[in-house]
């Protein structure tokens, strides 16, 4: 539900098993909260006996693992019933259901992940830093965002070559690295694939190749929407076309438009647009996600759109004629990629559908000073999901259901600890 890697470690003699028989995981597995604790109130997984559902491989997803020591190899696992019915509450079955109804609709996407995360280098700090640049001959640290560094690549460039070798190694298809708006932060993108699917399954796994490799070097690796407040937040970028039956992408430029776009993109926009307030808890998991909502640090605040532009929540990026597509940007690099994919599609899925026109388009170049108009504090997101009419359609009633409970339970769970912040603040004046 979190977009959190769990499974088993098995010994290569019992790997026939897996692939003939299957084998017993807790269905709970998919319903724990971010310390992995079960969720309070949830008969699933804890009054029911937490019971067994049956573990088996997804098609073509055994990699090998380069960062252990023994020979190692990995597989994703999905859970199903005793009947080979498909566990109703694992996230990837969501994205999938989600994507049998768009394609129902004769439309059938394309996708492409990017991540952005900060390395972390600083192991004689009381907390936690971001890795910075060296001044080189000196003990100082490089200061400013260093946006598009040709120094912290090359620094890194031992960093960034494993990482390709190891996610070779892993089928998941890494292009540009790039150096991002703060210092630590840098973005890795994933080609597109016509297996929206596969896609998520690749963006969770980068997120590991990604730690693993990080701890080979002595860095820590964090995904955290907004590790560090006065640094930009980190975002999990969707990029999406539609293909249609005969392969054609459905998105194209029209300048008889004034938006200069057709109107099937137009609709996809306006269905996104629709359903953004509604998927806000899904794009943002967790308490640390709402902190990255902030004006000046390319965050989104509302849901506004445009070409070539930074500073929307759904953007068209620069392409040719035959490339054009859609760039949602509302997910946090924390949130479950299986899980805003489900919400993407079911955005764009409306849209077409109902024929649901976009708010006014940002043109390229054009100074905005946007309005919050998004749920930017967890407590209102979960109310404004709970109130939901379209996404439910998408991601199922129960699992809805569940998901809203969950969040809940993590949320009153974050907010009932005391932190450093609370004796910072009042422990000397109070």
């Amino acid at each position: 539900m979190n977009g959190i890697l769990r499974g088993k470690r098995i010994d290569v003699a019992e790997a026939k098993t897996l692939y003939t028989k299957g084998i017993n995981l807790p269905a709970g597995t998919h319903l724990l909260d971010s310390g992995g604790d079960v969720i309070d109130g949830l008969i699933l997984g804890t009054d029911d006996g937490d019971p067994d559902l049956i573990a088996t491989p997804v098609e073509h997803s055994l990699t090998l693992v380069p960062w252990l020591e023994n020979p190692t190899a990995q597989t994703i696992i999905t859970l199903s019933d005793q009947e080979n019915v498909p566990y109703a509450f694992e996230s990837r079955n969501i994205a999938k259901k989600a994507l049998s109804i768009i394609n129902d609709q004769g439309v059938f996407p394309v996708v492409a992940v990017e991540l952005e995360f900060y390395l972390i280098h600083d192991p004689d700090a009381l907390s936690v830093s971001p890795r910075h640049g060296p001044v080189p001959g000196t003990r100082l640290h490089q200061e400013g965002p260093q946006v598009y560094s040709l120094e912290d690549l090359r620094e890194l460039d031992p960093f960034f070559n494993q990482l390709k070798k190891n996610c070779e190694l892993q089928s998941i298809p890494a292009g540009t690295a790039i150096s991002e708006f703060s210092a630590g932060q840098f973005e890795v993108n994933l080609h597109h694939v016509d297996d929206p699917v596969l896609a998520c399954d690749q963006a969770l796994l980068l997120r590991r190749v990604v730690r693993e490799t990080a701890k080979s070097f002595g860095l820590g690796a964090t995904f955290m929407a907004k590790p560090f407040m006065e640094s930009a937040g980190s975002g999990m970028h969707i990029h999406i076309s539609l293909k249609d039956q005969e392969g054609e992408n459905l998105f194209k430029f029209d300048k008889s438009d004034q938006t200069g776009f057709n109107k099937a993109l137009q609709y996809a926009v306006g269905g996104l647009v629709q359903t953004m307030s509604e998927g806000v808890a899904i794009f943002c998991p967790n308490a640390n996600s709402y902190r990255r909502f902030q004006p000046g640090f390319f965050a989104p605040i509302t849901p506004n759109w445009g070409p070539n532009h930074r500073n929307v929540s759904i953007r068209i990026p620069l392409s040719d004629e035959n490339n054009v597509r859609i760039e949602h940007r509302a997910a946090g690099a924390d949130a479950n990629p299986y899980l805003v994919l489900a919400a993407v599609l079911g955005g764009i899925s409306d849209g077409l559908k109902n024929n649901t026109k976009p708010p006014q388009m940002i043109a390229q170049g054009e100074i905005i000073d946007p309005e919050i108009t998004l749920p930017v504090r967890w407590e209102t997101a979960l109310s404004v999901f709970e109130k939901a009419k379209i996404l439910p359609n998408y991601l199922g009633a129960e699992y809805s259901k569940v998901f809203l409970h969950s969040r809940r339970c993590e949320c009153d769970r974050f907010h009932s600890q005391i932190g450093n912040k609370d004796f910072e603040w009042y422990l000397r004046s109070i």
